[in-house]
């Protein structure tokens, strides 16, 4: 027998010594991609995708003109803005409370990637076909009824985010036939119209800065 050795720390401990903590750029994505895994972004951009191949193909065998014109196209862009909406939902609650100043941050990124994934993949769906109001009307009633889902998921919950753009579907249809003129239901307005424009930025930003600081009223607290 023989000392030799004794001082040496055990190889497991050494190990240990010389592993480095992951940086925080790691925490951080690493938090990033469990937050948008719990809320279901992948599937929200699946769905999306769907979208605009029904947007596509509905624009191919729609007349050009008329209320079935705008009634096909306004309910996928119903459906897009719930959808975003029904994403500020965790089965979870909101673990990332414990991060502190990060969860509006999260919050708001994820809200703003949808969003603008969800008008990629309409316009996408739309181009080289007529659609009724073009790019721009899309581009403004996507974002009005998209703030509507937010302030619902901050009133009732993020599972009843959809109630919110189903609500004001009805009464933009309505508003097609009757031939309303107030700009509260922008998609009922030409979309030049800068009244209309102006209260659909006025509901989208409300519901982004409502969400981004109080989230879904369904989350944990």
């Amino acid at each position: 027998m023989t000392a030799a050795g004794v001082d040496r720390p055990p190889s497991g401990l050494a190990s240990a010594k010389g592993m480095r903590p992951a940086g925080p750029r790691l925490a951080g994505l690493r938090l990033v991609r469990l937050y948008l895994a719990s809320r279901r972004a992948l599937t929200c951009l699946l769905v999306l995708m769907a979208f605009a191949v029904a947007l596509r193909t509905a624009l191919h065998w729609m007349p050009r003109s008329g209320l079935a014109s705008r009634q096909l196209p306004l309910t996928i862009q119903a459906g897009a803005a719930a959808l975003i909406g029904v994403t500020t939902r965790s089965p979870f609650g909101e673990p990332e409370r414990a991060t502190g100043r990060w969860l509006p941050l999260l919050r708001l990124g994820t809200v703003m990637v949808l969003a603008g994934a969800a008008v990629g993949a309409l316009a996408a769906g739309s181009a080289s076909a007529h659609l009724a109001g073009g790019t721009l009307g899309m581009l403004r009633d996507l974002a009005g009824l998209t703030g509507i889902a937010l302030l619902t998921a901050a009133l009732l919950g993020g599972a009843l985010a959809w109630v919110g753009p189903l609500a004001h579907l009805v009464v933009t249809l309505h508003a097609l036939q009757a031939a309303w003129t107030t700009p509260w239901v922008w998609p009922a307005r030409p979309p030049h119209d800068r009244g209309a424009a102006l209260c659909a930025a006025l509901v989208l930003a409300a519901g982004v800065v409502v969400i981004t600081v109080r989230g879904a009223r369904d989350t944990a607290s």
